[in-house]
């Protein structure tokens, strides 16, 4: 396992990019970690290595997973998240204790909490739905990466028309919450279940526009036709 984990990154070290056009600090207000390369090329890197590994045990797989997270460093966290939604098909109830354990304790950023739970997470709730009642109960948690993560993994669901009924329940849960990355989780989870339920959605903002936080009712009414906007706008 120590060698497939040296290995990439020295992969990636050899990668970094020598004058990157933006410097990755400037999108967190965090500190972040990060040796430089481009996200094509974790993305290749990632595909290229896991055809390398996709014959051992997942649970093998996902030990690697859980040792790249551990780096800190934003690349090995979004080949570990690659490599864990390349599992989908084989993911079992027991795995969302460990998606759970990789927020808790690794999840520092809104990059690798979106990268995570858009994909992975947000496979493993559709497959096995219950779960559901889960991502609720982290909107009641101090750590703000299980928050955000409460919302954004419904995202792609909710853009789908999955989960209505769910997402109004996360949004009041999260609906005072002050952090601004949480606001905007929420906000976003609203957006996209807009698209195919502009009519709740619209509702439901309207309903509570004027105890929402600004970024949240900006995040949920993006997508909204001129009008909408203007009056969910209005004070």
């Amino acid at each position: 396992m120590d060698a497939i984990i040296s290995d990439i990154q020295r992969e990636l070290e050899a990668n970094i990019d020598p004058a990157p056009k933006v410097n990755p600090e400037y999108y967190f207000k965090e500190p972040v970690k990060y040796h430089g390369v481009k996200t094509a090329v974790v993305n290749h890197i990632a595909r290229e290595r896991f055809k390398q590994i996709s014959d051992m045990k997942k649970q093998e797989i996902l030990a690697l997973c859980t040792a790249l997270f551990q780096t800190d460093y934003m690349e090995e966290a979004f080949i570990s998240c690659d490599w864990a939604y390349r599992l989908r098909s084989r993911y079992e109830p027991a795995d969302f204790e460990l998606f759970e354990e990789w927020i808790t304790r690794y999840v520092n950023n809104w990059a690798k909490c979106d990268t995570l739970c858009n994909h992975t997470v947000a496979a493993f709730v559709e497959e096995f739905p219950d779960y559901v009642k889960r991502l609720k109960t982290w909107t009641k948690s101090p750590n703000r990466w299980l928050r955000r993560a409460a919302a954004v993994t419904l995202i792609l669901p909710a853009r789908n028309g999955k989960f209505l009924k769910d997402v109004f329940e996360i949004a009041d849960s999260l609906l005072l919450d002050k952090d601004d990355l949480v606001q905007k989780g929420y906000g976003w989870l609203l957006k996209e279940a807009g698209k195919p339920y502009q009519q709740e959605v619209f509702n439901y903002v309207i309903k509570n526009k004027a105890v929402m936080p600004r970024t949240a009712l900006r995040y949920a009414i993006e997508k909204f036709p001129a009008d909408r906007k203007k009056q969910a706008m209005a004070k």
